[in-house]
């Protein structure tokens, strides 16, 4: 390495960590790496897991909170902040939802409405971001994450509610029709400005 390079090489690592290693892009992370030991905790089913999970979850549910505050009262918000937020929020949910198949406490049916939303959203946005169109989150979208992650943590800590545990089903069909609202909406909404992007982009026959 010359000595011009080794001079460079701080002044890169500071235009990186501006560009998007900062404090919110560091929550948005945790959350993804909360998700292995969150699946391992509900599938292993050690000794209280049920409150280890409950816990896990809503770490890294809060997360999802505070990186979004944090990085517009910080005005830190960035390029990499918009792509990995959302992912997360993804990942998370639909991570712990399967697992929840997997301990029988959600039917199969459910989760796959629930993830092909997801999927259909997101190659929504990334057709959009192909044209340069930013997509705003909705209400409805809002609504859909804290129904979820209620769902989500009823369902955990279900056997454990006694005679309230008829809520964990049901906060989950509220969960579900709240997913599919957003979804419908969100294509009603954005759905024919993404189409007028690509006509506006395409050439001329």
């Amino acid at each position: 390495m010359t000595e011009r390079e080794a001079d460079r090489q701080p002044l890169a690592t500071a235009a990186l960590l501006r560009a998007g290693l900062n404090v919110p892009n560091a929550l948005t992370l945790s959350r993804i790496l909360i998700v292995p030991l969150l699946v391992a905790v509900l599938l292993t089913q050690v000794d209280g897991w049920e409150f280890y999970g409950l816990g896990l979850f809503l770490v890294a549910s809060l997360t999802d909170f505070l990186d979004g505050f944090l990085a517009r009262r910080r005005k830190e918000v960035t390029a990499l902040g918009k792509l990995l937020d959302p992912a997360a929020d993804k990942i998370l949910t639909s991570a712990a939802f399967i697992s929840l198949v997997g301990l029988e406490l959600v039917d199969a049916w459910m989760v796959v409405v629930v993830i092909a939303r997801e999927f259909a959203v997101s190659s929504l946005r990334s057709l959009a971001a192909a044209q340069n169109v930013v997509l705003a989150a909705s209400f409805a979208g809002k609504v859909k994450t804290t129904t979820q992650i209620v769902a989500i943590s009823l369902l955990i800590i279900s056997q454990k509610l006694g005679s309230f545990d008829l809520l964990a089903p049901l906060s989950l069909w509220v969960a579900l029709v709240a997913t599919l609202y957003s979804g419908i909406e969100y294509f009603v909404r954005n759905g024919r400005r993404v189409l007028e992007a690509f006509g506006a982009a395409s050439p001329e026959q």
